[in-house]
């Protein structure tokens, strides 16, 4: 177990594992415990896929793949928040470029 860790029960497709957990990331935890059993829920009444290991391989997948779309979305959207910051940084040096002229 890992140093100042608490054991925590989860439950993912009916069956019961106990993991390690840091003290005050109990109920991320669980949370993310109900998120893979939901998505192997998911998969398996599908019909699918057959069998628990690779049910637990889609889901896996899949929400990798949710992870890394986000991320993307993410970085993104900072690129874009970053160049209007310079864009406006430029925009602000330039106005006080002025002004420290016309003070001279």
């Amino acid at each position: 177990m890992i140093e100042n860790s608490i054991p925590v029960t989860v439950r993912i497709l009916d069956k019961e594992y106990r993991v390690a957990c840091k003290q005050g990331e109990e109920e991320s935890l669980i949370a993310a415990a109900r998120l893979v059993d939901q998505k192997m829920r998911e998969i398996r009444s599908s019909g699918k896929v057959l069998g628990t290991d690779r049910i637990a391989v889609m889901a896996s997948l899949n929400l990798a793949h949710d992870l890394l779309e986000k991320q993307m979305h993410k970085d993104e959207a900072n690129l874009g928040i970053n160049s209007r910051l310079r864009t406006m940084q430029q925009k602000i040096d330039a106005i006080l470029s002025k002004e420290n002229q016309l003070d001279l």
